[in-house]
């Protein structure tokens, strides 16, 4: 395909975050293209930084438009797309047949469009026959999806839509800092009261009636503690509690160890602030709780999200108009990214790998024996650390992530990565994890491919094309099918078209949790909001031959547990992972910045969010770096028992004295994760980025 245009002006949606903002973009005559927000519910005209300079990636001076290849001399050269798919491929089939086909592994990202995860799901289990793929949105939304899928049956970022929180009354936010994270969110969280509950005083927290600013680690025994307040002080919604639930006895029974004044010793909230966060859920008319990163990327964040869903059901909010629970889910397509079959345990459509009617539905779609669907892999961390270990892969196919930066332990993944017989990544810019690689397939960016994004509250959304890729440049579905025909798959069945490839996440998913049969290009194109489920045929229309409208709001007549019923979990508090210590003596947590995206590949290339937030920063309290010896503007090595790092000092009256705050977009020695903790959640395998014990002391500045 030709470098060019494919049309003036498109309608599409930002690149970054979940929200999924709509856009306009112009392609001008000189190649250069231009960005207007459209008005389009979830951002109703208005952009971040991020969006608004988004086209500027599409250009950036180190693009990659030729495949590379690493020679003899350990240096990445240019070489043409054949000789690079025939050395990836003959070197896939040698450690396959040496080592068994799980010596293969892929390594997918929660911003593929729907077309691509399904097609990368498919590539892993049948071209390569491996159990070992997982995706970098397990270290995003995934103790969320496990508590909601517990609780209700099916998981959906937001059971609902966005435009309903600007109706609300009361909106309390758990480790989610929207305001920075994605501002757009926030014209919907005008009319709401906020209760925010946030270890440091975030422009989200600035903005609440009431900020909960709890100790890290300490978000399960908060809701521990509001639950308590709800039961002892008769708010309780008993009707709904006995219609359409189960488990609250013994949810109860756990809570009630957590009056508000134990919950003030161990979280640092105020037990008076406990009553009043309460008082304003049960009061309001229209109430919600989401969560975020904060609480959920933790050693039990399934625990502390089904503790915050207890509240949620205790209170009556889940499954009406007005009220619920949501998880602020965070990449691009976090939601359509972990339930079309990237993720080490799922199959299309949410459905479980380990399922024997789900796995007999997918080969048949697929066209294959049962038998050759190989069955659930590690997740995302353990399948990283595994990496050229003994008995674990010897070659890795990396799309759409950069763990070098964003993984936990990052050090330690770096040199897993090292150690590989193979590494090829996918991506569109030299990444820090791409430098790294054996070979490099230099793939389409967002404004340069057709497809489909799920964005956090269940809505199908359309990916639109301005214009064809660079030269030497080519599609992630054809880099795809280049490797599959050459590991001797039928070259039909991995289509290049993602039009067909979504036709066939139709067949795939129909009948299943999330249901997409309904959906097409042509109703999307149509202009016609679908959220999933969105089931087909005439049994599923609403009885005048029309098709399924789709469902914005889940759960109004009943859950998705066979009973109808929703589930309370009993869940006990536990500590962090890892306590302080006189050698660690600060608790260390991590988030992003308004500047900046994930690991930054895209952002830190953008010169104006560069000159924005050009290198890392921890924030400190003015009391901590006085008893540290630190000053202001100055340089700090913070380090932790897996490694160390190097950030610009900022006081931050707001933040707690016993904790710093690091954001982790930044690469090479200023790397947050090379501090973070890779203890991992029993259920969901989220490892805890949000506690690691560090100590820190001033660094002399670098010479010039």
């Amino acid at each position: 395909m030709s470098e060019g245009r494919i049309a003036g002006a498109v309608r599409t949606h930002c690149p970054y975050c979940a929200l999924q903002c709509g856009t306009e973009l112009r392609a001008a005559p000189g190649g250069s293209v231009t960005v207007e927000p459209a008005d389009f519910p979830v951002n109703r005209g208005g952009l971040c930084q991020k969006g608004w300079t988004a086209p500027e990636v599409l250009s950036v001076r180190d693009r990659l438009r030729t495949p590379l290849v690493r020679g003899a001399d350990g240096a990445l050269a240019p070489a043409g797309w054949d000789e690079a798919l025939d050395l990836v491929a003959r070197r896939l089939r040698e450690i396959r047949r040496e080592s068994g086909p799980d010596a293969v592994a892929v390594f997918g990202g929660g911003g593929l469009t729907n077309e691509k995860a399904y097609l990368l799901g498919k590539f892993a289990r049948l071209a390569l026959g491996t159990s070992r793929i997982d995706y970098n949105g397990r270290f995003c939304m995934s103790s969320a999806a496990a508590a909601s899928n517990a609780a209700f049956g099916v998981d959906r970022g937001l059971p609902f839509p966005v435009t309903d929180l600007g109706e609300a009354d009361v909106v309390l936010l758990a480790g989610a800092n929207p305001a920075e994270t994605m501002p757009p969110l926030m014209r919907h969280l005008d009319r709401p009261a906020l209760i925010v509950a946030d270890p440091r005083r975030t422009p989200t927290a600035a903005r609440a009636k009431l900020h909960l600013r709890t100790a890290p680690g300490t978000d399960l025994a908060l809701a521990l503690g509001l639950l308590h307040t709800a039961v002892l002080e008769g708010l309780v919604d008993e009707a709904y509690v006995a219609e359409r639930t189960r488990g609250f006895d013994e949810a109860r029974r756990h809570a009630l160890a957590w009056s508000p004044e134990r919950t003030e010793r161990v979280t640092g909230v105020p037990a008076a602030a406990l009553r009043e966060a309460v008082g304003l859920l049960a009061g309001a008319d229209r109430a919600y709780i989401l969560t975020g990163r904060g609480a959920e990327q933790h050693s039990k964040g399934t625990d502390t999200v089904a503790a915050f869903v207890n509240l949620a059901l205790a209170l009556g909010l889940p499954g009406r108009e007005g009220g619920g629970y949501g998880c602020l889910t965070g990449q691009g397509n976090g939601q359509g990214g972990r339930e079309l079959g990237q993720k080490s345990d799922q199959l299309p459509g949410y459905r479980s790998i380990s399922d024997p009617a789900a796995r007999a539905r997918i080969a048949e779609v697929w066209g294959v024996p049962e038998s050759r669907l190989p069955g659930p892999g590690p997740s995302a961390y353990e399948l990283l650390d595994s990496l050229g270990r003994p008995g674990g892969p010897r070659a890795l196919f990396l799309a759409g992530s950069n763990p070098v930066v964003s993984a936990p332990r990052a050090g330690h993944v770096t040199e897993r990565l090292a150690s590989l017989d193979l590494l090829v990544v996918a991506d569109f810019v030299p990444s820090e994890t791409a430098r790294m690689a054996d070979v490099v397939l230099p793939v389409a960016q967002w404004a340069e491919e057709e497809g489909t994004l799920t964005n956090l509250e269940g809505r199908v959304l359309r990916r639109r094309a301005l214009l064809a890729p660079p030269p030497g440049v080519r599609t992630d579905l054809e880099v795809l099918q280049g490797l599959a025909v050459r590991l001797g798959e039928p070259r039909d069945h991995y289509p290049t078209d993602p039009r067909a490839v979504f036709d066939e996440i139709r067949r795939a998913t129909a009948g299943a949790r999330a249901d997409y049969s309904g959906v097409s290009y042509a109703r999307l194109d149509a202009g016609e909001a679908l959220y999933w489920p969105c089931p087909a045929g005439p049994a599923a229309s609403d009885g005048d031959g029309r098709p399924h409208p789709g469902t914005p709001r889940m759960f109004l007549d009943r859950f998705a547990h066979p009973d109808g019923r929703a589930r309370f979990a009993a869940v006990a508090f536990r500590e962090p992972a890892e306590p302080v210590s006189e050698a660690y003596p600060l608790v260390a947590t991590t988030g992003r910045v308004l500047a900046h995206y994930q690991s930054g590949a895209q952002t830190r290339r953008v010169a104006a969010l560069g000159a924005a937030e050009p290198e890392a920063f921890v924030e400190v309290h003015p009391d901590t770096a006085r008893r540290f010896g630190l000053v202001e503007g100055g340089l700090a090595r913070i380090g932790s028992a897996r490694g160390s790092t190097v950030a610009r000092v900022r006081f931050a009256e707001g933040l707690r004295t016993d904790t710093v705050f690091l954001p982790f977009h930044f690469a090479g020695d200023q790397r947050a994760n090379l501090l973070t903790n890779p203890a991992l959640d029993p259920v969901s395998r989220m490892p805890e980025f949000k506690v690691s014990a560090v100590r820190i002391a001033p660094e002399p500045e670098a010479a010039p």
